[in-house]
């Protein structure tokens, strides 16, 4: 949220859940609906520039998630140094096939 604020954006929608849950708690339909709907009515304003909206809602599932979230610890340094050396690798593969390839993320 900082990068934001200090960058400035033309309309944000901050919702404070986990990677891959950019709409809410799983299966909630409600809460993703909400959001959705937030979402285009802060597209649709366009008066409101610079705008930044949070949500209200709240992550149910266990609050620690980002204590682990890009987290390096000397127990995990290898592994990741591991992987972020194959996923270059076959960024560099892609790329001598194809040089627009959108790289999937492992």
């Amino acid at each position: 949220m900082d990068i934001i604020e200090h960058v400035g954006v033309p309309r944000y929608l901050h919702t404070d859940f986990p990677l891959g849950n950019p709409l809410g708690n799983p299966f909630d339909r409600d809460m993703q609906l909400i959001h959705t709907s937030m979402a285009l009515e802060l597209l649709r304003s366009t008066s409101k520039a610079n705008t930044i909206l949070r949500s209200p809602y709240s992550w149910n599932g266990d609050p620690n998630w980002r204590d682990d979230y890009s987290k390096v610890t000397d127990e995990n340094r290898a592994e990741l140094a591991q992987a972020g050396e194959a996923r270059r690798a076959m960024q560099t593969e892609m790329k001598k096939l194809n040089p627009r390839q959108l790289i999937p993320n492992p």
